[in-house]
């Protein structure tokens, strides 16, 4: 049911109209309780989470093709890319964050409230869109690693993989630090299994170095420049600007000036050390890929099956297939713990339309399970890769659409007041957001003209 129509609308903070609905994820919103007369460590305690959760975008199953791509035909030398696509990805949820404390709303409820109702239901269109196909990738990733480390069959691994929208509900209703503990656990586990596969791979540390520096071979090499452009595609996920700018939220911090500045402080550090930790892990994958492939008969590999079928054999390390499998499932089941919450925050924000919690986490997941069955069942491992990189492609197209609203809400003073974005600051948000729009623009006539060619 519809809590509220557009002749409900009331003024709030200067140049919002805002709608009678509730907050973002009401049932959580302000539950997570901050000491206001503690000191520095334990009230970035009480903001560490949003960020880990965020971060979970960043090393889902969709990325790990390209890093594997990168690492096995061009070594350490696309580490530059995955590192500077991390820095977007710090300044973007910097800015999502920082709407969502100052305003007191997320991102879809932002451009509700802005945009004409038609302008609204494209963008909510676009955008649920862009979450179904995220979780497709994620969907199709768990759904590997089950049948590659249990033989369970990739159709039965998919409708496995509905059994997390249970998991989400019971875990909110107790509390949302619950939620968190579960990812931030899924986290460390991943963390730790690709720790494991560097001490397993041994690679050159002069050569990670040197990695880290961009050359001029990225641009100049049409092969290393195409992967070079799917890392920068996958990395930043739209998904994530809306579920940032809506779970800082569920700390209850002042809501005042002072209140807001100090949690935009807090939760920017939770952001950046979060996402420090997602570079680690996908520096890592283009590592190991490196380290076990490059150079060798298997520089080819870029695909999750090849990768985790050669990984123990190349690398002579017992477990390092097992490992990579343990890792893929964890990042798989953490990305679809996200992208349920992802599609309730833009559903409830675009729509004003409250549901019943169940019903509307069966809707989101069952959008993305459909279709990852059918091509399971028909096609197999080959439809499923196929799959898997039609649904980046999706995420790369609908990006713009996330990030050109983000910017120009948060460098608008009428909306911000104090908080607006600094004169500096707003030209690099804009010079990103041109890449992005550019380098993604290109990777999906890229990938259009070879699908046409092929």
């Amino acid at each position: 049911m519809v809590e509220t129509s557009s002749s409900q609308r009331y003024s709030g903070e200067p140049g919002w109209r805002f709608s009678r609905a509730m907050p973002s994820l009401p049932e959580v919103f302000s539950s997570v309780q901050v000491p206001t007369s503690a000191g520095f460590w334990r009230k970035l305690l009480a903001f560490a989470g949003p960020g880990l959760m965020v971060s979970v975008g960043y090393m889902d199953p969709g990325n790990w093709a390209t890093d594997l791509a990168g690492g096995a035909q061009f070594g350490y030398l696309l580490l530059s890319v995955i590192l500077i696509s991390n820095f977007m990805a710090i300044l973007l949820q910097h800015l999502s964050l920082k709407l969502g404390i100052v305003t007191g709303r997320d991102l879809a409820q932002a451009c509700r409230d802005h945009f004409s109702p038609p302008v609204a239901f494209v963008l909510w269109v676009l955008c649920e869109i862009a979450i179904a196909a995220c979780d497709l990738a994620e969907v199709i990733g768990s759904a590997i690693a089950l049948n590659l480390l249990f033989g369970i069959p990739l159709v039965a691994g998919v409708l496995l993989t509905a059994a997390d929208v249970l998991v989400v509900l019971m875990l909110q209703h107790r509390g949302f630090r619950y939620l968190e503990s579960l990812v931030a656990g899924l986290v460390l586990l991943i963390g730790g299994c690709f720790a494991y596969e560097l001490v397993a791979a041994q690679p050159a540390f002069h050569a990670i170095l040197g990695g880290l520096v961009p050359s001029t071979q990225i641009v100049t090499n049409p092969g290393a420049l195409y992967i070079a452009i799917g890392i920068l595609g996958a990395t930043v996920m739209p998904h994530n600007l809306y579920l940032h700018s809506s779970i800082v939220q569920t700390r209850a911090y002042e809501r005042n000036e002072e209140g807001k500045r100090s949690a935009i402080k807090f939760a920017t550090i939770d952001s950046t050390v979060s996402l420090l930790f997602a570079f680690f892990i996908n520096a890592a994958i283009l590592i190991t890929a490196a380290a076990a492939f490059y150079g060798t008969q298997y520089a080819g590999v870029a695909d999750i099956h090849d990768a985790y079928k050669l990984l123990t054999p190349v690398l002579g390390a017992t477990f390092a297939s097992t490992v990579f499998g343990v890792a893929l499932l964890a990042s798989g089941q953490n990305s679809t713990l996200t992208g349920t919450l992802a599609g309730q925050i833009v559903m409830e924000g675009f729509l004003n339309i409250r549901m019943r919690p169940w019903l509307r986490r069966l809707i989101t997941r069952m959008i993305a399970i459909v279709p990852a069955v059918i091509v399971a069942a028909l096609y197999g491992e080959r439809g499923t890769g196929e799959l898997l990189v039609l649904s980046q492609v999706i995420l790369s197209l609908q990006l713009s659409f996330a990030v050109i609203p983000l910017v120009m809400f948060t460098g608008d003073k009428a909306k911000m007041g104090r908080f607006v974005n600094p004169r500096w600051l707003s030209w690099l948000a804009w010079g990103v957001t041109a890449v992005i729009v550019v380098l993604n623009g290109y990777l999906l006539l890229q990938t259009a003209a070879a699908w046409f060619v092929g």
